[in-house]
């Protein structure tokens, strides 16, 4: 029987520092990648109607090319942030499409395990009263968001469990692939519990699974932590 990741065609959109991580965990798991641009709308349409678009592009550019992703392509698996204040104008042209699209703000496996235990902590404490919560997170100099994605998806948690929105401060310098600390300060105690990513790879396999999932998944649109969390339990 033919492995279906032999038959998976990507096409990288935005090919910076995570592009070229993508392009070799692709190349590590033997997927073919058939284009790598920083112009989706330039991209052939026959190039990009049998393939799945990875992309780590820009928040401008994604905001510019949702709808032309949603077009172009049989399935879009999105790494970008900046872009979830126009959530609900990018699934809309998504359902209208047809086309499967599977988001994150992390496509980290540890990160989405990290995401269900500060959901657990969060309703647990707030239950209890009596703690303030708080999120510190630290990327590169490059990172255009702050906060990142992931602190804004972590914060959503923390206030849906507790009721409360968790302060949350960002630093940007270095080389810091990501670091996010989510902490809980009571009288006499506080609960820290923190992810730290030693590079981009984690971000990029994380994305190519993604991708491979579409090939077995209806049309829709899928929120990545949430199916991996759900295939876990």
């Amino acid at each position: 029987m033919e492995n279906a990741t032999s038959t998976l065609k990507i096409v990288i959109s935005g090919y910076g520092k995570m592009g070229k991580m993508v392009e070799q965990v692709l190349a590590q798991q033997g997927i073919a990648c058939v284009a790598k641009t920083c112009d989706v709308a330039a991209l052939d349409d026959a190039v990009a109607r049998d393939a799945v678009c990875i992309d780590f592009s820009t928040p401008a550019a994604f905001r510019a090319n949702y709808a032309e992703l949603a077009r172009k392509f049989k399935a879009v698996v999105v790494g970008t942030t900046g872009w979830y204040d126009i959530k609900q104008d990018v699934f809309a042209a998504f359902k209208q499409a047809g086309t499967t699209l599977i988001w994150a703000s992390n496509f980290s496996i540890g990160v989405t395990v990290m995401s269900a235990a500060v959901s657990l902590i969060s309703r647990l404490l707030g239950a209890a009263g009596g703690y303030s919560p708080y999120i510190v997170e630290k990327h590169h100099i490059h990172k255009l968001d702050a906060p990142s994605g992931t602190a804004k998806t972590l914060a959503g948690l923390v206030q849906a469990g507790m009721g409360v929105e968790p302060a949350v401060a960002s630093v940007r310098v270095g080389e810091i692939a990501g670091i996010h600390t989510v902490g809980f300060e009571g009288a006499c105690d506080r609960i820290t519990i923190e992810h730290e990513a030693f590079s981009r790879q984690g971000f990029a396999q994380g994305a190519v699974l993604a991708a491979t999932m579409t090939q077995s998944l209806a049309a829709g649109i899928y929120e990545f932590q949430e199916m991996i969390v759900k295939n876990l339990q």
